[in-house]
């Protein structure tokens, strides 16, 4: 029987995998899209994805993540929960398909009508897998995840570029997503061996959950308004065009970032949830986690933002070159981000959904208040200030998880900073290595050449202890 280090391991390595391996077809699939289609076409569906969301979140409504906080959930905790997520998402979407004509009026863009009538059948089909999901995710099963994560992303963008190429514009778009949530749903099932009953109904289990699981509702809700409310604002005061060139770097940036944070958000709520009442090996286990994370995100998403503008105008084209530097900029703010999920699933496994709410909420809070200030001076303030907040909010987090652990500020530092100081200062020393160098591509290889290199060093000879563990574990799975 598998100890908890070894399913870690493994669900970090699956997770891994299925993060890498959708972010490496997304990469390929996006610059075939980002060629075909132009600003306004990724404008377009920016502006209708907030509804979709808040929508999607409120089908779910907090209770994957209630299933996997119980201790045991029962087939009648699944049961209850598939059948209120289905009538849930049918109502959602009635509700959004007479109220489509308000968002084209909010965006002054009639055509948005039939293209959020026809996304938003996404929310249904969704409806249909998150009992299945939320059985994979309590089980640790990170491979099957992986794999229905993997062909989804294949199936889908294919029919998305076969669609761009065929003219089909924000439709190919729209439709990419519907595909991707239809084959990942019937691989869920088909993974998972928990099967509805219609005999026996009830919805006792969901109202037991639902103290707990609506905190988690509305904290997701404000997450998303939180990690779209440029694309938002956006849409309203400026063009589609506009909202598609933030789009593309938003994009890119969450590729990167996600990366890591699937990975960690893969393995981390289940892993601290199981060793609760043991406080010692709790502690140790979110530190390792938190180095980790560190040791990976921080030259990842340097390097990233180092590398931009020549990604972007050979990958997708010059006509993107105004997301280049939004890329740069959030990318510093990106590098946060999975340190974010680490410290939020601490809280939440130490059943403080109401601790995670207030703590999203009041960052949206600013976050909209600032920019509803700050619009008239242009969407590259918007973008630092979008930047700046989500960064300097990572202490928030931390105020709240030392209070609950003892995790305190010293400790944070010593298993953090290191990893960020190296990563600045070998983007740093990569960067003025290649000043002289005028190919763009041979720019873009030979900086992540000498920024990967010198990161590897940089580690091996401060012989950090993440490394050898890495090493160690990939090894043994090669052998």
């Amino acid at each position: 029987m598998e100890t908890l280090k070894e399913k870690t391991a493994k669900g970090l390595l699956w997770g891994g995998l299925n993060s890498g391996i959708q972010q490496i077809i997304g990469l390929a699939f996006g610059i075939v899209l980002g060629r075909l289609l132009v600003p306004a076409d990724y404008g377009m569906m920016a502006m209708i994805s907030i509804f979709s969301l808040v929508a999607t979140a409120l089908q779910d409504s907090g209770f994957r993540t209630a299933l996997t906080n119980l201790k045991d959930p029962k087939a009648e905790d699944y049961n209850s929960v598939f059948w209120f997520n289905i009538i849930m998402a049918s109502s959602l979407y009635a509700i959004l398909f007479f109220a489509a004509p308000l968002i084209g009026d909010y965006y002054h863009t009639p055509k948005v009508v039939p293209l959020c009538r026809y996304a938003f059948l996404s929310i249904v089909i969704a409806s249909f897998g998150t009992a299945q999901s939320a059985y994979l995710f309590k089980n640790l099963k990170a491979k099957q995840q992986a794999e229905a994560g993997g062909i989804a992303v294949i199936v889908s963008s294919t029919v998305g570029v076969v669609m761009a190429f065929c003219g089909a514009a924000y439709w190919s778009l729209a439709t990419q997503g519907l595909v991707y949530v239809g084959i990942n749903t019937f691989f869920q099932w088909y993974f998972s061996p928990w099967r509805p009953t219609v005999h026996g109904i009830t919805f006792a289990p969901v109202r037991r959950m639902f103290r707990f699981s609506c905190k988690i509702l509305a904290t997701t809700i404000m997450t998303c308004v939180n990690n779209n409310v440029l694309n938002i604002l956006l849409g309203h005061y400026f063009s589609p065009r506009d909202t598609g060139n933030y789009n593309q770097a938003y994009q890119w940036n969450t590729k990167c970032y996600s990366l890591v944070q699937s990975m960690v958000a893969q393995v981390a709520q289940p892993v601290l949830v199981s060793l609760n009442g043991e406080q010692g090996r709790q502690m140790d286990v979110f530190r390792k986690m938190m180095r980790f994370t560190s040791f990976i995100t921080f030259p990842l998403m340097f390097g990233f933002g180092l590398v931009a503008k020549e990604f972007i105008v050979i990958a997708i084209g010059e006509k993107w070159l105004a997301s280049a530097e939004l890329i740069q900029i959030l990318c510093v703010s990106g590098a946060t981000m999975p340190l974010a999920t680490l410290f939020s699933n601490m809280i939440i496994s130490k059943g403080r959904s109401g601790t995670f709410f207030w703590c999203t909420f009041s960052l949206g809070l600013v976050q909209i208040v600032t920019m509803l200030l700050i619009w008239q001076w242009g969407i590259r303030s918007m973008v630092i200030a979008y930047m700046l907040i989500n960064t300097s909010w990572l202490m928030v987090w931390l105020f709240f998880v030392r209070r609950l652990t003892g995790y305190g500020y010293w400790r944070f530092f010593c298993d953090v900073m290191p990893f960020a100081l190296a990563a600045a200062g070998v983007m740093a020393v990569s960067y003025m290595a290649t000043l002289s160098i005028s190919n763009l591509w041979a720019l873009l290889l030979s900086r992540f050449a000498i920024a990967a290199l010198l990161y590897y060093i940089v580690m091996k000879v401060a012989r950090v202890k993440i490394l050898k563990e890495c090493e160690r574990f990939l090894f043994r799975r090669k052998r």
